[in-house]
């Protein structure tokens, strides 16, 4: 009962729109600190899925991450320059999808070590 609850609270975290928030930093600060945050946040959301559950939630909250990044992506296709070239050459949904499957690498490896931490 208690994983059942502590995997709930991680997908929970792991709704928040990471790659939206990344990319909007980005447009609108001309900042890649977004991403580093985002990285930081799923490595360390990645770490406490392996410690305490197994990857379920981990797989669960990227799906819901990405699913609210893109709803709140297209309230910005209005926006001329967001969809019109400023992440050239992706458009902005398909940024989202690459930018989604590049940090589950950092993910992976804090899973790793997660797992070398449980087992010590």
């Amino acid at each position: 009962m208690k994983n059942i609850s502590i995997g709930i609270i991680l997908v929970i975290l792991y709704c928040f729109p990471f790659v939206y928030f990344s990319m909007k930093q980005d447009f609108a600060n001309q900042t890649m600190t977004g991403y580093l945050i985002m990285i930081l946040v799923t490595s360390l959301l990645a770490f406490l899925v392996k410690y305490f559950c197994n990857f379920i939630p981990l797989l669960i909250g990227n799906i819901f991450s990405m699913m609210i990044s893109f709803y709140f992506n297209e309230g910005m296709s209005d926006t001329e320059m967001w969809d019109g070239g400023y992440f050239k050459p992706f458009s902005s949904s398909q940024l989202i999808v690459v930018v989604t499957l590049l940090n589950l690498i950092p993910q992976y490896i804090a899973m790793i070590i997660a797992k070398k931490v449980r087992n010590s």
